[in-house]
């Protein structure tokens, strides 16, 4: 295309945060960074709207040399693998904005200048068709999230701060080691749709495999690799564990997708049956987590780590219905768990505190809210009609497929989900009305509901008539599925 849609969509945030270095008030600090964050969230919209959804071709591409002498370009595009997740990260920008409206009192415009770089860097991995490119954004995302984490978290932000940031950078210099290797095996290009088709041995293939495979496995994350995901949830601010449940722990499985399947075909294949056993580990032993804890919000965190299993599970099933439904998943995971981690904070803002045995009565309390929570606890429990459902019976579908057992442990993921959540539901908000004695609860206002109604909508659009998502899903997951198999023969 001539109009550079894409790059407008990545850097607007970028320019919005170096407006924000030179205002003055915090006021207009938030004003100007929800006014961005719409804009942004408008400009994805337009985007879609002008998708081709009978094409996996990537999309409103630009290329300009960038270092011609290392074979490295600018260039961005998006296929119907990260279409959805250029939109979700932009709807959630600005939900994050709404999110910190007072729960940031201090140091305002530090803060919006980070969430906004945040968002560009995020927006940049979805977009970069270039491996160097990609590397770059993927990198520097750690810098703002170690900083939103460090500076405006909980008491122990400090050591769950580089803790995040020891694990992913770990992760990154093994992906790093491995872009190397590709670039020099695959022609001394960065192009990731030039890597993409390039045959390389079973041998080398292998090795990137598992390179990968612990970089991508650490932003998941993956059981064993998991444990500074429950430390940040807890400790980051609500738009924080906002944008780690709905956008970061995304960028993992987008590795899976976007390299590892479609650069390594006969490896993906190979070790799938690995790759679906970690999967199923990580459904029942995050669900089993789930089930013991007593803090809210890291209930939710460990939730994380099951419904991210059901993701990762549809990948490697390697057949259409699961890795449909698993992309569908990742879109359903950062809305509605982005949602429950926004709850957690609108009540955490009320009571400071997260302990459910604090809560009590909480429906007599504050009705609307408690309305709001039973839909999304529902929808992260899979039920008929919520977006959730349709994601978890596609994986579900494929999984038993690819692998009986798998399959039967997936099952037993769920329902351990079932018992977490509604017993967290039941004490939280039909539990002894003991919670409007200890505090002072007043429901949900304008604004917390102007965040709350557009993740509502989609948790009954996709669960209603999920026909739209999976029409510009199907495409490409097609195609990287006849990339796979077609090229994937094992050793």
């Amino acid at each position: 295309m001539a109009f550079p849609l894409l790059s407008l969509i990545v850097f607007m945030p970028a320019a919005g945060a170096a407006v924000l270095m030179f205002l003055r008030s915090d006021d207009a600090v938030r004003w100007t960074a929800l006014g961005v964050t719409v804009l942004d969230l408008a400009l994805c919209i337009a985007m879609l709207a002008g998708f081709d959804t009978t094409t996996h071709e990537m999309q409103f591409t630009e290329t300009r040399p960038w270092v011609p002498a290392l074979g490295i370009t600018y260039a961005l595009g998006i296929d119907g693998i990260s279409a959805l997740f250029v939109f979700l990260t932009a709807l959630l920008g600005w939900i994050c904005v709404l999110a910190s409206w007072v729960a940031i009192d201090r140091k305002v415009k530090e803060f919006m200048v980070s969430l906004l770089a945040m968002q560009a860097l995020m927006l940049g991995v979805f977009c970069a068709l270039d491996l160097f490119l990609f590397y770059v954004f993927w990198e520097a995302m750690l810098i703002p999230m170690y900083v939103i984490i460090g500076v405006w978290g909980g008491d122990g932000r400090v050591y769950a701060a580089f803790k995040f940031f020891l694990y992913t950078l770990a992760g990154s210099l093994l992906f790093l080691i491995g872009v190397i290797v590709l670039y020099f095996h695959g022609g001394e290009t960065f192009d990731i749709l030039a890597l993409t088709a390039q045959d390389l041995p079973f041998r080398v293939q292998s090795w990137l495999f598992f390179a990968f495979l612990i970089a991508f496995a650490v932003k998941v994350p993956m059981v064993p690799v998991h444990t500074w995901l429950p430390d940040a949830h807890v400790q980051a601010p609500t738009a924080g564990s906002i944008i780690l449940a709905g956008v970061l722990l995304k960028m993992g499985a987008y590795g899976f997708l976007r390299f590892s399947l479609p650069m390594l075909p006969e490896a993906s294949l190979y070790y799938s049956t690995l790759m679906l056993s970690l999967s199923a580990l990580a459904i029942v032993y995050g669900g089993l987590l789930a089930l013991g804890q007593d803090d809210l919000k890291k209930l939710v965190a460990y939730s994380s780590i099951s419904h991210m299993g059901f993701v990762t599970l549809g990948i490697f099933t390697l057949n259409l219905r699961g890795l449909e439904g698993g992309i569908l998943q990742m879109f359903n995971h950062g809305v509605t768990t982005g949602a429950l981690f926004l709850f957690v904070g609108l009540i955490y803002e009320r009571t400071h505190t997260r302990s459910i045995a604090d809560y009590g009565g909480l429906m007599k309390a504050a009705p609307v809210y408690t309305a709001f929570l039973a839909l999304f606890t529902l929808s992260s429990m899979a039920l008929p009609g919520t977006n959730s459902f349709v994601g978890e019976l596609l994986v579900l579908s494929g999984a038993f497929a690819a692998n009986l057992a798998v399959g039967a442990a997936a099952v037993l993921g769920a329902l351990l989900g079932a018992a977490y959540l509604l017993g967290m539901y039941r004490k939280v908000a039909l539990g002894p009305a003991s919670v409007g004695a200890r505090f002072k609860i007043r429901d949900v206002n304008a604004r917390e509901m102007v965040a709350i109604l557009p993740l509502a909508a989609f948790v009954l659009w996709v669960g209603l008539y999920p026909k739209p998502f999976l029409d510009i899903i199907d495409a490409s997951a097609k195609h990287l599925l006849a990339q796979v198999h077609g090229r994937g023969d094992g050793p």
